[in-house]
């Protein structure tokens, strides 16, 4: 289901970007757009996150380095975009860091984790 409305948004918010430089008013409905898509990305990562058993969240966590990997990809598109102005670059580049910064924790717990359970 999630991936089906991510699918379904996809295409809305790649034709609002190709005409938004052409309107200030599709400027206005992709920012909105794309806020929507955050604040539903966070109350779903709130609830996945809470209805998960404390015995699996390091196991998990080295699966969400790869949707964090996704994560720096959206930040180097939106670094590079012009769609919002001069904030675009800066906005984007604030979330490299912060993805990197993500992607290295992770990583750094999950080694880690498998560290406590190798023979020795």
């Amino acid at each position: 289901m999630i991936t089906g409305l991510l699918t379904g948004l996809t295409p809305s918010l790649v034709l609002l970007q190709e005409h938004a430089a052409s309107s200030g008013s599709l400027k206005v409905k992709m920012l909105i757009a794309s806020i929507f898509v955050f604040v539903l990305a966070i109350f779903l990562g709130f609830e996945l996150i809470t209805k998960v058993p404390a015995t699996l969240h390091t196991p998990l966590m080295s699966g969400s380095n790869a949707i964090s990997g996704i994560t720096i990809v959206g930040a180097l598109i939106c670094a590079q975009s012009e769609t919002f102005g001069a904030w675009a670059p800066i906005i984007g580049s604030v979330a490299i860091i912060f993805a990197m910064i993500n992607v290295v924790g992770g990583f750094m717990v999950t080694d880690r984790m498998l560290k406590m359970f190798r023979k020795h």
